[in-house]
């Protein structure tokens, strides 16, 4: 078992599992306690390095493509501070760094083991998951997505008051953080609508105007969504060519055209009076099993 522990949080490999818990400073980013413990495969795991620096260090994992929903998301946009792939790593614990690095590196991986993924090996933040922001709220409680606009929003938004979407009518999610004057956004793309509309103006997108911790915890909600959406790496489904579909031959056509044909008539014959419910209903099933047998 190799062990590093710091303020910012506890790192445990056991051959088999790197286990990432968060810390209880005062400085640990909102991200990083509200996402929680992280249990990673070693599967899942491209290598670990360490990093010194002049003051501190830092341990890094990396995830390999398509391993992990919040990775996908956040592409890269995620702080150091918010980043719970790494960890910072006073001089004192270089050695015990260096240790768990070549643990994890050394580690033998399983035959056939995938450089990419086509399914998402992590689960994604646990839900239902809210974040409160400046233009209102946002949740996912895993099937559907939840907006209540707020004071902040654009008139337009506000008027919609709460808004819910279903998961299954998403193709997809766009998140990126305040960086500058330039505001970030959570967008939720809606299968067949436009997504060129302006941040502002877009009733499925929230823009993030202040880069506050809050704002930057969106990218969890981002992610619990994506988790649950098919992996943009998973085989595409074929519909089989119209060509290899087996055709009807004429004569189960004519039969299937002469069974139609005796329905109605009993059906003429029912409307009429001369066949009563009963015989009606029997000689109808008679018919239909002909035409599904």
């Amino acid at each position: 078992m190799a062990e590093l522990t710091s303020h910012f949080g506890t790192w445990t490999f056991d051959g088999q599992t790197l286990r990432i818990t968060p810390g209880t400073h005062r400085r640990v980013h909102k991200v990083r306690k509200v996402l929680g413990e992280l249990a990673i495969p070693l599967t899942a795991i491209a290598g670990l390095s360490y990093e010194p620096g002049r003051k501190t260090g830092r341990v890094r994992v990396r995830l390999k493509p398509g391993a992990d929903p919040l990775s996908q998301v956040a592409g890269g946009h995620l702080g150091d501070n918010a980043d719970p792939y790494q960890l910072t790593v006073e001089p004192e614990q270089q050695q015990a760094a260096e240790y768990l690095v070549d643990a994890v590196n050394f580690s033998p991986r399983p035959d056939g083991t995938p450089e990419t993924f086509d399914r998402y090996v992590l689960p994604g933040p646990a839900v239902p998951v809210t974040v409160s922001i400046a233009e209102g709220s946002v949740s996912c409680d895993g099937s559907r997505v939840a907006i209540d606009w707020g004071w902040q929003a654009p008139e337009s938004k506000r008027k919609l008051g709460h808004k819910e979407l279903s998961l299954t009518a998403l193709d997809g999610v766009d998140w990126r953080p305040m960086v500058g004057l330039n505001d970030g956004l959570l967008r939720f793309r809606v299968r067949g609508l436009d997504t060129a509309l302006p941040p502002e103006a877009d009733p499925h997108c929230v823009r993030l105007l202040w880069g506050t911790e809050n704002e930057l915890l969106t990218v969890l909600v981002a992610a619990a969504v994506v988790a649950r959406l098919p992996h943009p790496n998973a085989p595409a489904v074929s519909e089989p060519d119209e060509r290899d579909r087996p055709q009807p031959d004429a004569s189960s056509l004519e039969e299937v055209d002469g069974v139609l044909r005796r329905l109605r008539e009993l059906g003429d014959l029912h409307r009429d009076g001369i066949l009563d419910d009963d015989e009606f209903a029997a000689a109808k099933q008679a018919l239909l099993r002909r035409l599904s047998g």
